[in-house]
């Protein structure tokens, strides 16, 4: 078997996430079957079981605070539209323990819809966020042996956010002013009433976002750690929903900041993002003493401070794969099975473009360049690559080709005014940067410009179509995982946060601004694309539908331009390990033989299945 599909099939975990007032109890998602999927974890005996088992994975769940109950969300196929289901963390005596035979609708109340959140109290009491298309966002109350309540409706994106520790007040993050980008906090009782609002868009007109990291986990501390961006970037603060107070927090430091509590509320968990890296640090909240925590140069991909002190996180690199590593300096869980091979590390890249200086990250296979050259598109848009372990960018170097990944604007962790670029030229902006870094590629001898690949999935499909049509003679090759091809007919078919989002993107709906949509849509360009395009695509995706796939395809087919097609039974992307080797496989095979590469023999490996694991890409934001 090829390194690059061991690396997909290594068995792996995510972070444990544990029961607030039962800290043995924990919960995480593993591929260890081949499949995505829940599992729990008793620390204190060293037990282990699946929690879910279905074909197109599982990946959100939470445990209730004492420990008790694991909630899980369940859709179909992958369609993101679904309900809270939940069971026991224990297997009850003389019950089954296969997944699946234990669990019963959580709250059987609460219609079905695209999830916004969910937060459970230390009394049972429920608290679940919930949209659609006829509805907006609905929020619902369910106490312990009760009917649900709904307690807040409204047609613009809001989502739950945290419930303090008594269970009094409810976080909720909206957008009630329009701006989808940029939320607004409000505090809640549990019947709805307000108690406290903090907007600092001022009611829309001003793009400063908030966001809501927990209140104090302490009883009768009634803080609530918000983030925001009064200072041009993510940072923590403090505000008291009951009096008012505010307290801004000296970290000091460059680039993004989030946090999270110490379990005993003396201290903060800072989580620092800085030029696609990351890092962790304690912040006293009675000092006001800032200490840096020992991790590896790398990305933190989550951490979570312990009852003892100490802390969990998930690391990793480009070259080196995953581990849960503790602050003590031991491996927290590891995985059944051999290792991910490793890769080869990243280098960076800084070029000026039309919007200010634009970071790359660079992966060079062995011998001299000019190399064939896969510029990998990023998702989001708010999201941006690092220095992290990904299966795909180490698979296309393993077959002699260069990697470029581009944070273009619109990307987070350079700043809101970087994120914020994304202004009714949607697309072509992105496409600038990218540009630059693709002459820097080409001049600096790293990239052979007659075989440029362009791909990404999701926003990156979307940019990859967007840019075959708008820069012709620049790419030899396009593949589109998940994209938006038909912009028009995306934001008809897609889910109800996401039009929120193309609103504000593009400062109004199609039937508002039609002459945006259709400047920002790769449909448009359709007939100037001359590089053969690969396009994969889920057929219940409720992100980049499949209805706008099928308008762009045929649209190729009908000039015979040279394509290929591959859709899958599944949503924005798979869990399915098989499967995303399968997607891989094929793009490397249609990328070489477009270029005329001779195909190398791994390539074309067709071993037995065998358990697997592989990331789906970033997700289409709302």
């Amino acid at each position: 078997m090829p390194d690059w599909e061991k690396r997909f099939r290594a068995p792996r975990v995510g972070l444990p996430e544990w029961a607030e007032d039962a800290p043995d109890r924990s919960l995480f998602v593993s591929n260890a079957t081949g499949t995505f999927e829940l599992y729990a974890w008793d620390r204190a005996t060293g037990a282990r079981r699946q929690v879910t088992d279905r074909p197109s994975g599982t990946t959100e769940g939470t445990l209730t605070p004492d420990g008790e109950w694991i909630w899980w969300f369940s859709d179909t196929d992958g369609d993101e539209f679904g309900q809270w289901m939940r069971q026991p963390f224990t297997v009850p005596e003389g019950r089954g323990a296969d997944p699946g035979d234990l669990d019963e609708p959580a709250a059987p109340g609460v219609p079905p819809g695209f999830s916004a959140g969910l937060v459970l109290g230390r009394d049972g009491t429920a608290v679940i966020g919930r949209s659609s298309d006829d509805d907006g966002t609905t929020i619902h109350v369910l106490p312990p042996g009760a009917e649900p309540v709904e307690i807040y409706r409204h047609r613009q994106s809001a989502g739950v956010g945290a419930l303090s520790y008594d269970g009094t007040l409810l976080a909720v993050e909206h957008t009630e002013h329009g701006d989808a980008m940029h939320a607004a906090v409000r505090v809640v009782r549990l019947d709805g009433t307000p108690v406290a609002e903090l907007d600092d868009t001022e009611g829309g007109s001003a793009e400063l976002g908030l966001s809501v990291m927990g209140f104090a986990p302490v009883a009768g501390d009634t803080r609530l750690l918000v983030g925001h961006q009064r200072r041009g970037r993510w940072e923590p603060m403090l505000w008291d929903p009951l009096t008012g107070e505010e307290t801004p927090l000296a970290v000091d430091l460059p680039g993004d900041v989030g946090a999270d509590w110490y379990p005993d509320g003396s201290a903060l968990l800072v989580e620092h993002s800085h030029h696609a890296r990351s890092e962790l640090w304690r912040f006293d909240l009675a000092a006001g003493a800032l200490t840096r925590l020992d991790t590896p140069a790398g990305t933190v991909s989550g951490a979570t401070a312990r009852p003892d002190g100490t802390v969990e996180f998930l690391w990793s690199s480009a070259a080196l794969p995953p581990r849960v590593r503790s602050t003590t300096g031991r491996v927290v869980l590891d995985p059944p099975g051999p290792r991910a091979p490793e890769s080869v590390p990243v280098a960076d890249v800084w070029v000026d473009g039309p919007g200010g200086r634009v970071h790359a990250l660079v992966q060079r296979p062995a011998g001299e360049g000019p190399f064939p050259t896969v510029f990998d598109i990023h998702g989001g848009p708010a999201w941006h690559d690092s220095d992290a372990f990904a299966a795909g960018p180490a698979a296309w170097v393993d077959h002699g080709f260069a990697v470029v990944r581009v944070n273009y604007r619109g990307s987070t962790g350079y700043g809101r005014e970087w994120t914020d670029a994304l202004k009714h030229r949607v697309g072509l902006i992105e496409l600038e940067d990218i540009a630059a870094v693709r002459e820097w590629a080409v001049a600096a001898g790293l990239a052979d410009p007659r075989r440029l690949v362009l791909a990404g999935g999701s926003w990156g499909g979307y940019l990859t179509l967007l840019g075959l049509g708008t820069q012709p003679d620049a790419w030899a090759v396009g593949l589109a995982a998940v994209p938006v091809a038909d912009y028009v007919t995306a934001y008809e078919d897609e889910m109800e946060p996401l039009k929120a989002l193309d609103r504000t993107l593009l400062g109004g709906s199609p039937q508002e601004v039609p002459e945006r949509y259709a400047a920002s849509s790769p449909l448009t360009y359709v007939d100037s694309v001359r590089a053969p395009v690969f396009v994969s695509a889920g057929v219940n995706d409720p992100r980049c539908p499949i209805r706008q796939v099928d308008n762009y395809v045929e649209r190729l087919a009908r000039r015979g331009a040279p394509h290929e097609v591959y859709r899958y039974d599944a949503g924005h992307g798979s869990l399915v390990v098989e499967e995303r080797i399968k997607q891989l496989r094929l793009e490397i095979e249609f990328a070489r033989r477009h270029l005329d590469l001779a195909p190398r023999e791994e390539s074309l490996d067709r071993s037995p299945a065998r358990p697997a694991e592989a990331s789906p890409r970033p997700a289409r934001e709302g």
